[in-house]
Order: C-alpha cells, then sequence, then structure tokens
C-alpha cells in the first residue's frame, strides 16, 4: 500500500495556564507552611530530577532565589535514582542538559551517589536516602504530579515517588523496582512515611501541566500535608494530560522516544500500552493501536532509550543512538524488560513507515487510520490520514488546519520531522 496524505489536526480545547511562572512559583513557597520551617542560616537541598518538565530552569532559579530570600543558604541536590548512568558525572551532565548547572542557578550542585540506610518500611526492608540529603538542614523537592507510565495507584509520579526512589539513588531505586508494580504501588509509600518522620525533608513543589505541556499549577506541599495532598493533584493531572484524540488507530508513528519526553521513553499512558510482564493490557486503554513505530532516540537522553520495545519498528539509525551503559542500568534496575527489547531497525524512515502499514492488519488503503506525533509528550499537534482526519468533524476540540499533504521525506528517506512539527523539541533544536 501507498503511504496516504496527512493533514494538521490541532487540539483546541481551552487549557488552564500560569501566566507568571515565577509569581506562582515564589507564592507557592512563601505561602506554604514550607516558608516556616526555613530559619536563617540553613543549609537547603533543592531536589531536582531527570525530568524534562516545562520552565524547568525558571521555577529552580525562583525556588533558589525564595530560599536565599529567607535566609537559608541552598544548593541543588540531584534527585533521579538511577538515571544518567547511576553515576555522579552522568547525573551531574543530565542537571546541566536542562540548564540545572552552577552557571545558570548560581549555587552548588551535588551529585553524589552516597545513600544511607535510615531505617526499615512495614514491609521489613531498608530504606535508604541520599546522604548530602540527611547532612542538609532541610530538603526541598520540585518534581512534576502525573500520572505513572508502569502503575495505578493512589501515589504516581509525584513527591513521594521522587522521596523514596529519587534521593534513594540507586540503592532505592533497585530496591522499591526490584518488588516490580507491588513495589512501586504499595511498597513505596511505606518507605515514605519511614522518610517523612526520620529526614529533613521539607515539603515539595508540586508542578501540573496542561494538555499543551505548559505550566498549569505550582502548589507548595508541606511534609505533613504530602500523604494527604498529593492524590487530589494526581487525578487533576489526569484530568489535564495531553492524550492522543482518536481511540483507534492502525498506524501510529513516534518521531522520537526519549527520557526528556517520559520516564517509559513513550508515555504508555498517551500510545495505550503499557506492556509489562505478566500484566495483561487494560481494555480502557486508548487509544488501541495495532502497529507502532518509533523514528529516532533523542539527544537529551543521552543514549537511554529506555521503553524503546513499546513499538513494534525502528530504525537502524535509532539502534545506533542508544548507549548500553546507561540503556542497560536503567532497564536492569527499573526491570520492565519487555518494554526495552529492540523492535526491527530499518535504513530509512520511509522504509519503516511503510512497513508499519504493511504490518498493521488493515489492507484497504481508503480506511488507513494512521497518525503522526513528534513524541509522547507533545501531542497538541498531529498530523493524520483522511479516515482519521473524517473523524475530527464535529469535535469542539479539535480542529483541521489547512490542507493534506504527503509526507515530507530528504533524499535519504527520512522523515523531515522539523517542517511537520516546527514548535516540538525536535523543531527547537534543530532551529537553533
Amino acid at each position: 500500500m501507498n503511504i496516504p496524505p496527512v493533514q494538521l489536526v490541532r487540539q483546541i480545547a481551552p487549557q488552564p495556564t500560569l501566566t507568571d511562572v515565577a509569581v506562582a512559583t515564589r507564592r507557592a513557597l512563601l505561602d506554604s507552611p514550607i516558608a516556616r520551617r526555613i530559619k536563617p542560616g540553613m543549609k537547603i537541598a533543592l531536589g531536582c530530577g531527570s525530568r524534562g518538565i516545562r520552565n524547568y530552569l525558571l521555577i529552580a532559579k525562583t525556588a533558589i532565589d525564595t530560599l536565599k530570600e529567607l535566609g537559608a543558604q541552598p544548593f541543588v541536590l540531584a534527585a533521579m535514582g538511577s538515571h544518567g548512568g547511576a553515576n555522579a558525572q552522568g547525573q551531574r551532565e543530565l542537571l546541566a542538559s536542562y540548564h540545572i548547572d552552577e552557571e545558570h542557578l548560581g549555587v552548588p550542585i551535588v551529585t553524589d551517589m552516597d545513600a544511607v540506610a535510615v531505617g526499615e518500611n512495614s514491609w521489613g526492608q531498608p530504606v535508604w536516602w541520599d546522604k548530602n540529603g540527611l547532612a542538609a538542614d532541610g530538603v526541598l523537592l520540585l518534581n512534576r504530579i502525573k500520572p505513572h507510565t508502569d502503575f495505578r495507584g493512589k501515589y504516581e509520579s509525584g513527591i513521594c515517588k521522587m522521596l523514596v526512589i529519587g534521593l534513594g539513588k540507586r540503592h532505592g531505586a533497585d530496591q522499591v523496582h526490584s518488588f516490580g508494580t507491588r513495589g512501586l504501588r504499595d511498597m513505596l509509600i511505606e518507605s515514605a512515611k519511614v522518610l517523612i518522620a526520620k529526614t529533613p525533608f521539607l515539603g515539595g513543589l508540586a508542578v501540573l501541566e496542561n494538555a499543551n505541556e505548559e505550566t498549569a499549577k505550582i502548589v507548595g506541599i508541606d511534609r505533613d500535608e504530602v500523604l494527604e495532598k498529593e492524590p487530589p493533584l494526581l487525578e487533576e493531572s489526569k484530568r489535564l494530560m495531553g492524550r492522543i484524540p482518536f481511540p483507534q488507530i492502525d498506524t501510529l508513528i513516534v518521531g522520537e522516544c526519549g527520557k526528556n519526553y517520559s520516564g517509559a521513553g513513550m508515555d504508555p499512558n498517551v500510545v495505550g500500552r503499557m506492556l509489562i510482564e505478566a500484566s495483561p493490557e487494560a481494555e480502557t486503554n486508548d487509544p488501541k493501536v495495532t502497529r507502532m513505530a518509533v523514528l529516532d532516540v533523542s539527544p537529551e537522553s543521552h543514549g537511554n532509550a529506555t521503553g524503546i520495545g513499546i513499538a513494534d519498528l525502528t530504525t537502524n539509525r535509532a539502534l545506533s543512538n542508544i548507549d548500553p551503559i546507561p540503556f542497560r542500568m536503567n532497564n536492569l534496575t527499573a526491570r520492565f524488560l519487555w518494554r526495552s527489547k529492540l523492535p526491527i531497525g530499518f535504513d530509512t524512515d520511509r522504509q519503516c513507515i511503510q512497513a508499519a502499514i504493511d504490518t498493521c492488519w488493515n489492507p484497504i488503503q481508503d480506511t488507513l487510520k494512521i497518525c503522526v506525533v513528534p513524541n509522547t509528550l507533545e501531542v497538541a499537534e498531529l498530523w493524520v490520514s483522511p479516515a482519521l482526519a473524517a473523524e475530527v468533524s464535529g469535535n469542539p476540540a479539535l480542529e483541521l488546519v489547512g490542507t493534506a499533504r504527503e509526507l515530507p521525506f530528504d533524499a535519504h528517506g527520512n522523515l523531515l520531522q522539523e517542517q511537520l512539527f516546527p514548535h516540538s523539541v525536535r523543531g527547537r533544536r534543530v532551529g537553533h
């Protein structure tokens, strides 16, 4: 079958967006009980992780400045478990890729990997925490709250997870993941209770993002309130997050996978595939995708192509961009191995896309439902085949833009993604 023409679809539902992120960050910290815990001269760590949060530098810089305003002596503490190859230099480089570094923040960046067992949880397991965090007078976490890529529970990606796994360093991450989804869903919160009681954890700045991946809300949550206030924020985040707005897709083409887009490389909440060992796929997951291809690994991932196996097909270029050291470290620690089995590779994007279409179980050209997205973080704009474009009519949350066109390929047969998605991470990267 031929590759059909595609047309741009834009999701246009109104989205809550903060007009002044810096002001909201400062107010979130000063208006919370956290501010009253901070005394002049205290050494306060700002825990920063490996996720590509929108306005990350601005929020971190404002938090640092606000801590200084309170008289504290702030520094940044890496809180990303085993990411960055589970070594200090790798984690320093990961933070620097978001400009979370001494040059932009004017404070020390501490990425040592030493962790200490501070107690035992109700499962009889030791609870680990960052040695430098324990030596500080207080630790404030900065992170996004959103649905987790691996499990469903009361607490998913948020402050409690970063507290236990992010600041647990490799020991904490390895221990929780060693129990699989049970560890993440059930044991993690038991370890969080120990850490809240036994460490200088102050609380967190919780960031929520809308469907356009813009900053929608920032909330300061005190240590005594985190167990109560995080679950409602998770539910709010689920309502806000971006999704692919079609229930069934024959072929989904993802431009890039990467840790800067999702902890799973490609967000299972967006593509509808959890792909977890010994766990059936949820019947409620949307979209239902028959065949998925991913064309590249983002350079921001530093070779960690975790989750590339969520796709069925890929390119040899993407496979060659995998660095086996962080790739193996992250996946062996996380223990979700199905997701990182290597897909079949092709020499060009055109060959990969053609194979995805040819194997999608729909040989009727006119009814092919094909969707192209730049990554699973930025899905406000999508390119779709005529069969999906026909579903847009009557949906007030969607609009068709322009006219249908052929997918643009260069002379080597590779998709010109930056032409399709000039405002995406890749588009901005190439534009620079």
